[in-house]
Order: C-alpha cells, then sequence, then structure tokens
C-alpha cells in the first residue's frame, strides 16, 4: 500500500522491535528471525531497533551471528539495550559489544541505545552518567506526578525519556491528563522521548490486551494519536488541545497528504513533520511489527 508523504515521514523508523517482550514473549531466535525477515521487507522504513534486554545479550548474539551482514558498506543492525540495575556494568556490555561488532567478520551491529528506568533524579542522574560516550540514553520515569522535574534533569544531562503508555493490564495505562501533560512537560524543556507498551494500533480504540482467546479488554492509546499530539505539542498546543488529539477515536480527523497533516484546526506541512518528529516523539516499542503496520494498512484503506 502507498502511503502519503506526510504519513511516511510520520512513521520512518518509528516501531523499535521487542518481540521478547510481552505479551508476545518470543523466544531470542524467533525474535531475531522475525526482525531480519522485517528489514528485508517492503516496509522496512518503519522498522526501527531491536530490543534486547542486558541479561539476555549473550543469547542474542548467538542467535543473530547468522543474519548480520558482514560488509563495510552494509548498514548494521541498530540495537537498543534494556538496562539492569547495574549501570556500570551495562556500559561495559555495550562497549564490548560494539568493539567486536565493528569487526565485519563477526557481523555488524551497534548498540546505540540504551532504555533505564528512574523513579528519582538522584537515580536517573546515575544511569546517565554512567552511559558510554555516543549512546543515546532513554530514561523511563513515571507520569502519575507531575513529570517536569524529571524531565528537567534528563535534558541537564542530554538524555531523553520514556513513557510507557500501557501493558497488559488495564491499570497500566496513563490517564489522558498525565500523558498529556508528559507530552507538553517534554516539548516545552526540548527533551525527545519514545514510548512503550499498549501501542499495537494507530488508532484510540477498546482492544484485547494479549493475545490469549478470552482476554480482557480495555481502552487503548492509538500510536497515530500519540505521535500526533507529540508533533503539534512542538508547535505549541496545550494540554487540553493534546488530550482532545489523545483521545480522538476517527481515523478521518486525521488527514494525510503529500502535503502535510491536519488534525481538527491544525495543520503542519511536510518539512514540519520531518524537523518536528525529531525533536519529539521518536519511536515506539512495541512486540509486533506485523499488527501495527497491518492495521494501519486496513485502516488508510478504509478511511
Amino acid at each position: 500500500m502507498d502511503f502519503p508523504r506526510s504519513l511516511r515521514a510520520l512513521l520512518t523508523e518509528l516501531i523499535d522491535y521487542a518481540g521478547l517482550f510481552p505479551p508476545a514473549r518470543l523466544e531470542m531466535p524467533a525474535a531475531v528471525a522475525n526482525y531480519a525477515a522485517y528489514r528485508a521487507g517492503d516496509l522496512r522504513w518503519m522498522l526501527g531497533r531491536f530490543i534486547v534486554p542486558s541479561a539476555g545479550l549473550d543469547a542474542f548474539e548467538g542467535a543473530v551471528a547468522a543474519y548480520l551482514p558482514k560488509s563495510r558498506e552494509a548498514d548494521p543492525w541498530p540495537v537498543s539495550l534494556l538496562g539492569s540495575d547495574d549501570p556500570v556494568h551495562d556500559a561495559e556490555l555495550i562497549f564490548g559489544f560494539n568493539e567486536r561488532h565493528a569487526r565485519t567478520a563477526v557481523g555488524r551491529a551497534v548498540i546505540d541505545t540504551l532504555e533505564v528506568k528512574a523513579t528519582g533524579v538522584p537515580e536517573l542522574e546515575r544511569a546517565v552518567r554512567s552511559a558510554p560516550a555516543g549512546v543515546a540514553v532513554y530514561v523511563e520515569i513515571p507520569v502519575r506526578d507531575d513529570p517536569a522535574d524529571l524531565i528537567a534533569a534528563a535534558a541537564g544531562l542530554g538524555a531523553r525519556v520514556k513513557v510507557r503508555t500501557g501493558g497488559i493490564t488495564p491499570d497500566a495505562f496513563p490517564s489522558l491528563r498525565d500523558l498529556a501533560r508528559f507530552i507538553r512537560s517534554a516539548a516545552d524543556q526540548g527533551v525527545p522521548f519514545k514510548a512503550t507498551a499498549g501501542l499495537h494500533h494507530p488508532l484510540r480504540g477498546t482492544y484485547a490486551l494479549t493475545y490469549e482467546p478470552a482476554s480482557e479488554t480495555a481502552t487503548m492509546y492509538g500510536y497515530l494519536n500519540v505521535f500526533l499530539a507529540a508533533l503539534f505539542a512542538q508547535a505549541g498546543l496545550q494540554i487540553g488541545e493534546l488530550e482532545r488529539i489523545l483521545a480522538e477515536t476517527d481515523v478521518r480527523t486525521f488527514r494525510f497528504d503529500d502535503h502535510g497533516v491536519t488534525c481538527h484546526a491544525w495543520h503542519a506541512d511536510l518539512d514540519d513533520i520531518t524537523r518536528l518528529r525529531a525533536r519529539g516523539a521518536v519511536a515506539f516499542g512495541s512486540c509486533s511489527f506485523t499488527e501495527p503496520v497491518d492495521d494501519l494498512a486496513h485502516l488508510m484503506g478504509a478511511a
């Protein structure tokens, strides 16, 4: 399916593949094989990094050896390491991995992103300061209370932030107000962010929380809602207006063409999308690549 240029700009390298994590919970060989197939597919332009926990890095190296490019001209596989409670050890893992995989004989891959958690400023500072130079650090922070101080601390250290937008239980989803406040605060302080969990679908709606036949359902955020809210936050929209975008359930409200996107009375042209996307929401982690992509194709075809 052909996507309008504005939608393609919004979605480029959008989905970090987290097939090892729930609800998919794939074994390492299956997750690596999936990622290799997605990298070779027609929609590889939507694919971001492979997410691996620090405890699984050895297993990842074993499973990925047969797939990695061995030409210096080829792009290395981009990897995001999900950090442990020991940031110094994580830094050592990253340094060793990158040193090994800079050699073409081993296969080209690079850990260029580290994802950690922090609930307070001292914890955030320790995690970020321990990260190797040249590695982008995303700090997952709580958003139930005003996250401005944590976002400011990340900004002061040149780090980015991460927000949990769902999970496999209804209480894992932040409120509209809390998510809109997080997006507004990140934009105010010039801090890019990524999202994780609960964004398997492009549009807000009620969906199954897991892949089990009798799965509980919940109202989930759509990734179009989240990324357009982040885009328009960069253009100055305030919390109430961002809540309106996050709550939208009618795809016809989001009008994409080759020149830009319009949502209600707000418009961003193609250059705005490209420029503001890098400064706002960068990516989201998903245990499925096909579900967000297939749902989008169906949604655009029905719009």
